[in-house]
């Protein structure tokens, strides 16, 4: 079995945190529930998915105030807000509340692009000036702006009794150096890199130079870190969907593998005008798993991972994959947990 070249240091998990539209409470509730055990089972980082006019995390800043009064030691990620359905400047304030709330543990995850639908949706999240809105690396610059404390305004100082700044408040200084982009091109894992940003990588990437998957994400990693200032050092974090089934029922393991059976098709090929390329799901033994990350190439140039809990399952399934993720698979791959 080949060896990576650096050990696993960090290891967490991404959720969607599904919910019944008629009853979304529990819904969200099983989503802190989920990040209160990864911080038992030892987890470094727990990550929330981001979704707009569906029945998954809306406010995933929201999510994670909460999380923060629920945990005293996991990281606390967004993998990723799209800002394009975003202002900078407020979403910045609420980073860096989230942030001093959780003692210094939030790792904002962003990415750029048109909202979803937008020619269906843009009336009503920018009248008026959905046309000049820009959608570029910009929006994420001025978003960096903010955190990292450049000014928001001309004016400061005290007018009657009030007091105001020329920067965001509050202002935390160490989470402009925790901020993240999430990239699935040669040219986002660029500009991250130049602009001293962490690189999330997920299970899909744009097919540019070649239909390999783990090539492709390899050459993305390779890219961000030749940008960076800290070079090799400079953080990337592996997203894939593993699901280890060593404590699994047998009810399980037969619904985890035809779960994966139906999404495999889609990793054939690069789909859509963009040439997106899916990563096929990792099912088996923790010991199956870790041998096939071992031959991942670029898995061999991480250290750090957020692996993704499939979309659809329920909470037992979940407090399942984690466990063993953290008891099984993390060791395999020679991780240990974080001291409680």
């Amino acid at each position: 079995m080949p060896l990576p070249t650096r050990p696993l240091r960090k290891l967490g998990f991404l959720t969607i945190g599904l919910f019944d539209g008629d009853d979304p409470r529990p819904g969200h509730e099983s989503t802190l529930r989920i990040i209160e055990l990864g911080e038992q089972l030892g987890f470094d980082s727990a990550w929330v998915r981001h979704r707009h006019l569906q029945y998954g995390i809306s406010s995933p800043v929201a999510v994670l105030a909460a999380a923060t009064q629920r945990t005293t030691r996991i990281e606390l990620g967004t993998a990723v807000i799209p800002l394009g359905w975003e202002n900078p400047l407020r979403l910045a304030e609420d980073l860096a509340t989230v942030d001093i709330l959780s003692g210094g543990r939030l790792n904002p995850g962003v990415s750029v692009g048109p909202p979803m639908h937008y020619d269906r949706v843009k009336d009503a999240l920018h009248p008026g000036t959905a046309d000049l809105e820009d959608f570029s690396y910009e929006r994420v610059r001025r978003l960096l702006g903010f955190v990292r404390g450049e000014a928001a305004t001309s004016f400061s100082g005290t007018e009657g009794f009030e007091v105001f700044s020329d920067r965001v408040q509050p202002h935390s200084p160490g989470l402009g150096s925790r901020m993240w982009y999430g990239g699935a091109s040669l040219r986002s894992a660029r500009w991250a890199g130049e602009h001293g940003m962490n690189f999330l990588t997920s299970s899909v990437v744009k097919a540019e130079e070649s239909e390999d998957f783990a090539q492709i994400q390899l050459s993305h990693v390779r890219e961000f870190r030749a940008r960076h200032p800290l070079g090799d050092q400079a953080r990337v974090s592996q997203g894939l969907v593993v699901i280890p089934t060593d404590s699994a029922s047998p009810q399980q393991r037969a619904r985890y593998a035809e779960y994966a059976a139906k999404r495999l098709p889609r990793t054939a090929t690069p789909r859509g005008p963009a040439r997106m390329l899916f990563a096929p799901d990792l099912v088996g033994t923790a010991a199956e798993i870790a041998e096939r990350l071992y031959a991942h190439a670029a898995f061999q140039e991480i250290d750090e991972v957020a692996f993704a809990l499939p979309f659809t399952f329920e909470h037992e399934d979940y407090v399942q994959i984690l466990t063993d993720i953290a008891t099984k698979l993390g060791p395999e791959l020679g991780w240990h947990p974080a001291s409680r």
